[in-house]
Parts: structure tokens; sequence; C-alpha cells
């Protein structure tokens, strides 16, 4: 059966267009999947839980929760990994969807391949002000902090925090945003040399040949859901990017 793997959707209320076309996709495609998972930044942002339960902005994220929560129901196995834009997902979204949390890393196998998943933001070690930033919010006492504001606080926060990033990315060389080759080359080492490494983050969908200590290793990269999409469907047979239209 097919498994697909899909990350950064930024589904928000500003792209509605987006919302919908994965929603048609759910239904045409995934339904007679085995899995579907999901690398990160598949909310443009989130500052906990609690939305779900807020009139106003847990309403747009409604019909995306109940259509994950059907397909789950149906038997396909649905799985979620953090992204730099929805670390603080947690359980009662897990829930509420039928999806399981992974770690970042997570090692999959598909037939006699295994496959590394990741969202990617960790490999760009260049960008040392974001890894700094990473280390601050993805730590316990951190969220634990910011979780105990209002739920005003924290979506007035996450604006500014998305104007400084933007500044700050049209200040950054290109170069900088993308993963580091060693830190690559490091991961695929530490997890013993699987045969791809699978991530999103960087919005640069391609196929890397790598040769790592000997081993030949690919790098795969998945694309983000703007004027389309590019995502991965495998099954024993097959492992091919996919690039989806979508709605106007």
């Amino acid at each position: 059966m097919t498994t697909w793997i899909i990350s950064d959707l930024h589904l928000s209320a500003q792209r509605p267009a987006v919302t919908q076309a994965f929603l048609h996709w759910l239904q045409a495609e995934v339904t007679q999947a085995e899995a579907l998972y999901i690398l990160g930044d598949f909310v443009e942002v989130w500052v906990g839980d609690d939305v779900l339960e807020d009139a106003e902005h847990g309403a747009e994220f409604r019909p995306v929760v109940d259509a994950l929560s059907r397909l789950s129901a149906s038997g396909v196995k649905l799985y979620f990994m953090h992204g730099n834009r929805d670390f603080l997902i947690g359980a009662q979204f897990a829930q509420a969807c039928g999806l399981q949390l992974l770690a970042d890393p997570t090692m999959i196998q598909c037939g006699a391949k295994r496959i590394l998943l990741s969202h990617g933001d960790a490999l760009c070690t260049d960008d040392l002000a974001y890894q700094q930033f990473r280390s601050q919010v993805r730590s316990t006492q951190w969220q634990q902090a910011f979780l105990a504001q209002s739920l005003a606080a924290r979506i007035a926060f996450a604006g500014q925090a998305r104007s400084q990033s933007t500044q700050n990315k049209a200040m950054q060389p290109v170069a900088i945003m993308d993963v580091n080759p060693a830190a690559v080359l490091q991961l695929m080492r530490e997890h013993d040399y699987p045969e791809v490494l699978l991530h999103g983050h960087t919005h640069r969908p391609d196929v890397h040949t790598l040769t790592v200590d000997g081993h030949a290793c690919q790098r795969w990269v998945l694309g983000d859901w703007h004027d389309t999409a590019v995502v991965c469907r495998l099954n024993d047979k097959a492992m091919e990017l996919v690039t989806l239209p979508l709605l106007a």
C-alpha cells in the first residue's frame, strides 16, 4: 500500500486555498493509503493546543482536524513531526486528529530501504541565530512559561516573532538558510547510514546523491505548499517525489 510524506503546508486563515487543496487531496488520494507522515510546519503558527477550544481562532483549524480524525478512524495511520512553526502541537491536538507524534529524527522502513525522516531545521547549522532560538523554544522550561500566558498574549507574541523572522530572512544570504553538508553527513553517520534522509523545511525539493564514508545515500527534500506542492509517495517497490497542483 501507499505511504505519503508531506511537509511545509503552512496552513492559515490567510491562505484558504491551501487548506482546501489539502482537504481535497486527503479525500482523493490518502483515503486508500496505509499511512500519512506530516514532517512539520503543518500550520503557519501554533501557540498551544487550547487554540482548538477558542471559538474565534479554533474555527480555521476545525475542518482540518475533523478530516484527519475521519481519516484515522478509517484505518489510515497518521504521524506528525514538529517543525519550526508548530513545535507546540501537543497531545490534545494529536488526540483530536488521531495521529501519533514522532521524534525528530525518526527512522522508518519501506521494503529493504531505511528512510530517516526529519523536519530539517536542525540541519541548518550555519544560521546561528536561528539555532539559538530553536534551542530556547524547544526547552521544557520556555514552553511551560509561554503556555502559561493568556491565549491573546501568545498570539500577539507569535505575530511579532513572525514579523521579525521575515525581516531577518530578507537580510540573510540564501545559503545560510539551507542545510549544512557536514551536519547532513553527521546525522547519517549517527543513524548507521540510512539509504535515504528525507526532510522538508528548506522549500527546495530535490534528490541529492551522497557518498557517506563509502556508503551510497540520498537526501530527498520535500517542497512547500505554495503554487504547487512537492510530496513523497512510496511503497515497497518505488519511492518518488510527486508534484501536486494546488486549487485556485
